[in-house]
């Protein structure tokens, strides 16, 4: 891998770190609305049950959303650690180069496949 391959991958994964990063503070400097939510949840007996299951719903898909971006802010940040222990793009599992079309299709993979 090149040198300009190499700094493109990095760039393209602090870029992706600084969207996830703002995505989890978001998330949670919501503490409002996640305690409102609750209780919302908790009235939901009284709404027609088609609008609970929307809710519950919505809940359920922004809590799996929260643990996605804090998963792939690891694997950013392992990658990165990586890069700079100056083992990037090496398989985690045979040490053979990881190629670069790999990468560039995922940037954080850990293995050649």
């Amino acid at each position: 891998m090149s040198l300009e391959q190499w700094s493109l991958l990095r760039a393209q994964m602090l870029e992706e770190r600084k969207r996830l990063v703002k995505q989890i503070e978001e998330f949670e400097e919501a503490p409002a609305l996640i305690e409102e939510s609750v209780g919302e949840l908790n009235s939901l007996d009284d709404q027609h049950p088609g609008d609970s299951a929307t809710e519950l719903y919505e809940r359920q898909k922004d809590t799996a959303m929260h643990s996605r971006a804090q998963e792939q802010l690891k694997e950013i940040d392992h990658a990165l650690e990586k890069m700079e222990q100056g083992t990037y793009g090496i398989c985690e599992k045979t040490g053979d180069l990881i190629p670069y079309e790999r990468l560039e299709a995922m940037p954080t993979a850990r293995f050649k496949l």
